[in-house]
């Protein structure tokens, strides 16, 4: 088989994998809603924290990263570099523009995660040491990630990475920043909402999707009222 042939076939088993959705698939099987009509309407892993609860997000935040971590491992492994980030970028578009959610999907920062712990492992670590640092001085989980993700071709250029990972870590930093640029603005507007650590109110802007209202009716999603489901435009949330 070709290199070329053996690419684009990594590169579609790659997108068609970033394309499955946990946060929907778990949401409907466990809860029987559907994580796009709650919270923010988007299907990523901070909308499955605030809808689905704790448990389900961190199982929702593994399964996105997974996605996004073992076509790039089997790539590393059976491809060269230019063809790992071809297969590395495929995973994160299947995952923000999914072909089972007619386009729709998360930002990318779960399944970017597990992209660089297949590529870069000791880069993920200082990246996720940025990300908790800020969150736990601001309580944006937007603003961490892009914080994040925006040191994220420093890094790589600082540890020597081939041509074709820095090359990626433009590029993947560059696609996830532009996904959020809904936050960007809410952040610039003072408008942006804080998440809260188990057992906290969060400070500053309130998240109305965060609180509980009295006497919700069973079987209806976590802090959203029942006959409100909210964002069917179709854009992305947080």
């Amino acid at each position: 088989m070709s290199e070329a042939l053996l690419g684009l076939g990594l590169m579609l088993l790659a997108y068609l994998a970033g394309s499955l959705s946990p946060s929907v698939i778990l949401g409907r099987a466990l809860r029987g809603i559907d994580l796009r009509e709650h919270g923010s309407g988007n299907p990523g892993t901070t909308n499955a924290f605030r809808v689905l609860g704790t448990w389900l997000g961190l199982l929702v935040f593994a399964a996105d990263l997974l996605k996004g971590f073992l076509p790039v491992l089997l790539a590393r492994y059976v491809a060269g570099p230019w063809v790992t980030v071809l297969v590395a970028m495929a995973a994160i578009l299947g995952h923000n523009w999914s072909l089972f959610l007619r386009g729709r999907g998360g930002k990318g920062v779960a399944t970017g995660a597990g992209v660089v712990l297949a590529m870069m492992p000791l880069t993920l670590v200082l990246l996720l040491g940025v990300f908790f640092a800020v969150f736990a001085a601001t309580r944006f989980v937007s603003l961490a990630s892009i914080a994040a993700t925006a040191l994220f071709p420093v890094l790589a250029v600082a540890f020597d990475q081939p041509g074709a990972y820095v090359a990626f870590s433009v590029a993947a930093a560059a696609l996830v920043i532009a996904a959020h640029h809904a936050n960007i603005r809410r952040l610039l507007r003072g408008e942006e909402r804080r998440a809260a650590l188990p057992g906290r109110s969060p400070r500053g802007h309130a998240d109305p999707a965060g609180s509980e209202p009295p006497g919700r009716p069973r079987g209806s999603a976590p802090g959203v009222a029942p006959d409100k489901p909210l964002n069917r435009s179709g854009g992305k949330g947080r």
